[in-house]
């Protein structure tokens, strides 16, 4: 079972994953707060260099499995043309109806 972009409780959330799978770069940006921070795997990433390559190059997908927390912590089955699919979990941290920070690793 999948639950749609629609259907995320976290607004900000909402737009994010919107954004990814619409491989759309502007709706992306908008999502985040200025000065946004993220990580991978517990190692932390330059947001801007981590997103081009693992998202908007290689086509980066969410299909969100479950949401906990307000809808700020996911399970979804993220797949790119880089990686192929696997399962992560992302948590968000949303200030001013922006995402602050996002962390994101093997789920």
């Amino acid at each position: 079972m999948t639950v749609s972009a629609q259907q995320l409780s976290e607004p900000a959330v909402r737009a994010f994953v919107t954004a990814v799978n619409a491989n759309d770069r502007g709706a992306f940006q908008e999502a985040l707060a200025p000065g946004a921070t993220m990580s991978d795997d517990g190692t932390e990433r330059d947001l801007t260099d981590w997103t081009e390559r693992e998202i908007f190059a290689s086509s980066g997908h969410m299909e969100v499995e479950s949401q906990k927390a307000g809808g700020l912590s996911l399970v979804v089955r993220y797949r790119n043309e880089a990686w192929g699919e696997m399962r992560t979990a992302w948590a968000f941290i949303v200030e001013n109806g922006k995402i602050a920070r996002f962390e994101t690793g093997q789920a």
